[in-house]
């Protein structure tokens, strides 16, 4: 059996032990390093699986790995990415891609004149109500689409870097724009032309963050779609989970409502005290890694590129423009 040695440079974003945890159980993938500048998160952690632990990332490129995962502070997406394209190994990079055009067309050119694939990690791509709209629309269903009215509404993130702009390089409009914008670049089949958008804090109990919690995302594309996005961290303790992906695609033939996370149970539980949910669906994290390790070993165009992660993350970037400016702002992918 063909196998993929792979390893992973930071678990300063909490996804990367999902993502551990799916490579782990995959038998044609070898976890060959872990690097992480911060022991006290994952030297532990890598000793459990028998995995190496490094303290420099450089030193983990430096062995004979084929593909990296990346799941650091947005701010050093760029850096490492880089560094990793330079030693020849492919790359998984977490969202959102990076904090400029300018690092996101390094990222994608160091990427192409290296010969390795850059993934962006859009994991709601790979749930089943998403592939199911999807798979609607190409079939005409609902006719032309007219409009998109979406959320991703969540709590505010931890770990604490998440409010430190020069870590982060933004708020919440930053964080969860990018996942229901990549689907309506999917699903339209176009890119933004237009965003008008708003950002404020306004769900900070404490009064002490610096970082937006909350805005308003509206966008043209260039076919003439318009949309709107709710990307606020505006769900606190007391919700069921973190948040939500909602997206209604209107048609001029009817209209298509996608509840991403909705495979669950409701569960009342006295212990409990109030209610909460089961899910039972997709792990859209162990689909999305399926995909990135099969495109790999088969010697395939990774199915979510560098320039989708670009598409998105220029959307949020502007959108920030536009709430500083108090207008629309044009886009230029």
């Amino acid at each position: 059996m063909k196998r993929l040695k792979l390893g992973m440079i930071s678990f300063a974003h909490s996804h990367a032990f999902d993502y551990l945890d799916a490579l782990l159980k995959m038998k044609d993938v070898e976890v060959a390093g872990i690097a992480d500048e911060d022991p006290t998160r994952t030297r532990e952690l890598a000793e459990s699986h028998s995995v190496v632990y490094y303290g420099d990332y450089r030193e983990l490129l430096a062995t004979n790995i084929d593909a990296i995962v990346i799941c650091s502070e947005n701010a050093r997406h760029a850096e490492i990415t880089v560094a990793s394209a330079k030693a020849g190994k492919h790359v998984l990079c977490e969202k959102p891609l990076g904090l400029s055009a300018e690092e996101m067309e390094g990222m994608i050119a160091a990427c192409r004149e290296a010969g390795v694939q850059l993934m962006t990690a859009f994991p709601c791509r790979f749930l089943t109500p998403v592939i199911r709209a999807k798979e609607a629309l190409e079939r005409g269903e609902i006719g032309d689409i007219i409009a998109f009215k979406g959320t991703n509404r969540g709590s505010f993130p931890d770990p604490a870097w998440f409010s430190d702009p020069a870590l982060a390089g933004g708020g919440a409009v930053l964080d969860h724009t990018v996942h229901v914008m990549d689907l309506m670049n999917w699903f339209s089949g176009s890119k933004v032309s237009e965003v008008y958008a708003y950002a404020e804090t306004l769900f900070d109990p404490e009064g002490t963050r610096t970082i937006d919690d909350a805005g308003m995302v509206h966008v043209t594309f260039q076919n003439g779609i318009f949309g709107v996005l709710d990307p606020s961290w505006s769900r606190n303790p007391s919700f069921p989970t973190w948040g939500d992906v909602t997206l209604d695609v209107i048609g001029t033939k009817g209209v298509i409502s996608i509840d991403a996370f909705n495979q669950k149970n409701s569960v009342y539980a006295r212990g409990a005290g109030k209610g909460s949910w089961s899910f039972w669906g997709d792990d859209m994290n162990v689909l999305m890694i399926r995909a990135f390790v099969n495109a790999l070993l088969e010697g395939r165009e990774v199915p979510i590129t560098g320039e989708d992660g670009m598409k998105s993350a220029l959307v949020a970037l502007e959108a920030y423009r536009s709430a500083e400016e108090g207008k629309p702002v044009r886009v230029f992918v």
